[in-house]
């Protein structure tokens, strides 16, 4: 077992990473992260904790749920911290939390495609992706897609092409 220093605090926010599919509605909703899934699956033997801190869309995340991830970050006892979050807001988030100069390495990523929907979904790439950076950056806060990762205030989503590029 590896000590805490090396181990990564893992913070679950929901996004489109960890939505399910209703077959009879086509809605799509929140049940549970697939977080435990998807490490168990990769075979991962990193030392891991994972904290559901809310399961909620990123077109609906309020301020207050930022306080609380702010707030979270700031009181883990871990200096290494991935954040699943949805894409849509993901930059607002990482810029919120950059403004506290937090003392640790903090990556937030997502995906365009729900993990729910099997070997379509981008997921599980880049929550491999995260869990690489998050072990090799210095402290900072990143977001981490598509197999890249920028600094939180060089970064945005595409929205035509539906990929994250470097500003």
């Amino acid at each position: 077992m590896q000590s805490d220093n090396n181990k990564i605090q893992i913070f679950v926010t929901g996004g489109t990473f960890d939505k399910e599919y209703n077959y009879i509605t086509g809605q799509l909703y929140f049940k549970d992260t697939h977080l435990h899934k998807m490490f168990e699956r990769g075979r991962s033997t990193l030392d891991i904790d994972i904290k559901t801190l809310m399961m909620v869309d990123s077109m609906e995340m309020t301020d207050a749920d930022r306080e609380i991830i702010i707030y979270s970050c700031k009181n883990s006892q871990f200096d290494k911290i991935l954040i699943t979050h949805g894409t849509d807001t993901i930059v607002k988030t990482a810029s919120q939390i950059a403004q506290h100069n937090i003392p640790k390495t903090i990556i937030l990523t997502g995906a365009m495609i729900p993990y729910a929907f099997g070997n379509s979904s981008d997921g599980f790439f880049n929550l491999g992706a995260a869990l690489a950076f998050s072990q090799t950056l210095a402290h900072g806060v990143f977001v981490a897609m598509n197999g890249r990762y920028y600094n939180w205030d060089k970064v945005k989503k595409n929205t035509k092409t539906g990929y994250f590029e470097a500003i």
